[in-house]
């Protein structure tokens, strides 16, 4: 459990950040849209994270290439489309639905009977987090922005693990950004660009990147780096709880005992797959060979 511990800390720090991030962007939606926002808080985390990694991209080999090409197309997709959900439906059921990507895969990564245990008690929690108390209020079109950014966050899930293998440091990470950064330009620098009349934002957006981007995704990749995918997939049924934690705090939403149910669910859910991986460690780590008595 000891080794386990940094990398779940890392999740769990990394759910925080995001999600309070994802909390302060809500305003911004108004003045920039959902899809400049996004753009601009990718950028601007991109610009801060080449700062501090001064990746050598131009010696990087052509499989490297390979790996934070798809990484970055994943990162706008997950982001760009859960930000346009946001716009239409609360925080909390946004994070939910989207979490039914990382739990599929999860699921489909499973082979032992007590991952799928805590696969399914996640999903249960999911479920309730997502549509307890929302109901019919939940606008359709949010809800298919979810399932598209859950469809790309399960994407990143497996293509980060291939970058932090890939490549050392943050350097694949803050190449993979400014990548998505290019893909979102099409459809969000209209909105991005509003900063140029209104300056005051910029405040706001920076805050935004460092708290939605840089902060989350340097801690998310060095998790990955050491956790099984499947067991990563499924802490992050911490992210709805969370969500639904910032979004009764910043912006107001608040959450029935229902709800409140479903997080201790989620959580369960996260220490129960914690705990089975690290008893499986633990039980494959091979065993010292005991020393002869003179």
């Amino acid at each position: 459990m000891p080794r386990l511990l940094p990398p779940v800390l890392a999740v769990l720090g990394s759910c925080v950040s995001v999600q309070f991030g994802a909390a302060l962007a809500t305003p911004l939606f108004a003045e920039l849209g959902s899809w400049g926002v996004t753009l601009l808080r990718l950028a601007l985390a991109a610009v801060i994270l080449i700062a501090i990694a001064r990746p050598r991209s131009w010696r990087w080999r052509r499989g490297q290439w390979r790996e934070v090409v798809p990484f970055g197309i994943a990162f706008a997709g997950m982001n760009g489309f859960f930000y346009a959900s946001i716009a239409h439906i609360p925080l909390g059921p946004a994070v939910a639905i989207e979490f039914l990507g990382p739990l599929g895969l999860a699921a489909i990564l499973s082979r032992r009977g007590r991952d799928l245990v805590w696969v399914g008690l996640a999903l249960v929690g999911v479920g309730l987090l997502g549509f307890a108390g929302a109901g019919d209020a939940l606008d359709p079109l949010g809800v298919v922005f979810a399932l598209v950014a859950g469809a790309f966050w399960a994407l990143y899930v497996l293509t980060g693990a291939r970058v932090g293998r890939a490549v050392d440091g943050i350097g694949g990470l803050a190449v993979g950004m400014a990548v998505s950064a290019v893909v979102l330009l099409p459809i969000g620098l209209e909105g991005a660009l509003t900063v140029v009349t209104r300056p005051e934002l910029l405040l706001p957006a920076a805050a935004m990147a460092v708290l939605a981007s840089v902060i989350p995704y340097t801690l998310e990749l060095s998790a990955l780096r050491r956790l099984p995918e499947r067991v990563f997939g499924v802490l992050l049924a911490l992210e709805p709880a969370v969500a639904t934690l910032a979004g009764w705090l910043l912006l107001g939403q608040t959450s029935g005992w229902l709800r409140l149910a479903a997080i201790a669910l989620v959580i369960a859910a996260s220490i129960g797959s914690t705990v089975t991986a690290a008893t499986r460690t633990r039980e494959a780590a091979p065993r010292e060979p005991e020393k002869a008595v003179v």
